[in-house]
């Protein structure tokens, strides 16, 4: 008997794509943001203003009073704001040669005034005013943003009263958000 033996071949082809295999990942970031608000002088970028010197040389400073250079501050803030001054004590302090050291109120002789407007918020102190011991709101309701800018003017009114001397005080702006 004879047997025949049959190969068979099989052809296997293979599909070989050009395209890219592609595949990818996603994640998620969440800000978390605080409210955040600042106040600097634009002088020195720093919370710390140029000390204000307000020299009376002459009968007509004395009778008339003088008013200092314009001071610019800056607020930074992401909501809305307020701004408000005052003196860091009721009296000023002396430096001079008169005892016992005369005792003279911030409030009956400096007053300011709010100079220039860049805030968007509503004003007072648009004419001179006194500057209390206490607080008293400047700026309302300032709008949000990084370079909120006004500015304060400083004048003195001595009369004829106070002895030869240095008088100083600390003035303080706050901001504060609503």
């Amino acid at each position: 008997m004879k047997k025949w033996i049959i190969f068979t071949s099989l052809i296997v082809s293979a599909y070989i794509s050009n395209a890219q295999a592609t595949s990818s990942a996603n994640q998620n970031v969440g800000l978390v943001l605080n409210n955040a608000i600042g106040i600097t002088f634009v002088s020195s970028g720093t919370s710390t203003g140029a000390t204000v010197s307000m020299p009376f040389t002459t009968v007509s400073d004395y009778a008339n009073g003088v008013v200092s250079a314009d001071q610019q501050l800056r607020v930074q803030s992401n909501v809305h704001f307020n701004v408000s001054v005052q003196s860091n004590s009721q009296n000023f302090s002396y430096s001079g040669t008169v005892t016992p050291s005369p005792t003279i109120s911030v409030a009956s002789v400096l007053q300011m005034l709010v100079s220039a407007n860049g805030t968007g918020g509503s004003l007072s102190y648009t004419s001179y005013s006194s500057i209390p011991s206490g607080t008293a709101t400047i700026i309302n309701w300032g709008s949000p943003g990084g370079n909120q800018t006004f500015s304060v003017r400083y004048m003195a009114t001595p009369g004829f009263s106070m002895p030869g001397g240095t008088y100083t005080t600390n003035i303080i702006y706050t901001a504060t958000q609503p």
